[in-house]
């Protein structure tokens, strides 16, 4: 028993620190650090400027607004490279939506709707680039047989480091909110 104890506090000291939607943190944006700035007498929601996260209102709505503005800035990034890709491919998704997933960064189900992260906006936009094309592929290809990874390649030239890049940072992505 106690070796299982161990297992887990080992696993649990590994775990990237968690990251709070406060005044001051710095979350990535396309893979650039923002410093979100609180103004609580201001209104206009959320919006980035000079490198930062504007957000207006009562302390205690800034996560949500933080959190609100990243989902909604992961729809528009996301869904304009989906578009861009299945065009080229001459595909066309169902439906495109944005989730809190924990387990992927996308999916793609048997009626061609694809799904996405919302924490995928935090990384740098060769991964953003390389999860669009793959689940776009899938559009195609319902496996991961060669034809699909030749379709993926046509459609992003970041396939490996993007892949290293989400092995490696993607847990720290999973650690903000």
């Amino acid at each position: 028993m106690m070796g299982h104890v161990d297992w887990v506090a080992k696993r649990l000291a590994a775990l990237p620190e968690q990251v709070t939607l406060a005044d001051g943190t710095e979350v990535p944006i396309g893979g650039i650090p923002h410093r979100i700035r609180h103004h609580p007498d201001r209104r206009g929601g959320a919006w980035l400027e000079a490198g930062e996260l504007h957000v207006t209102g009562r302390p205690e709505f800034l996560p949500r607004r933080v959190a609100d503005f990243l989902r909604a800035e992961a729809a528009r990034r996301l869904s304009a490279l989906v578009r861009a890709k299945a065009t080229q491919a001459g595909l066309n998704p169902a439906r495109i939506t944005i989730k809190d997933t924990t387990s992927r960064w996308g999916s793609c189900a048997p009626d061609g709707a694809l799904a996405f992260s919302w924490r995928l906006v935090m990384a740098p936009e060769f991964v953003q680039d390389y999860v669009t094309a793959h689940e776009v592929a899938h559009l195609r290809h319902m496996n991961h047989g060669p034809a699909f990874w030749h379709l993926v390649s046509s459609l992003t030239a970041h396939t490996q480091r993007a892949m290293a890049w989400l092995r490696n940072e993607g847990p720290r992505l999973l650690r903000v909110g």
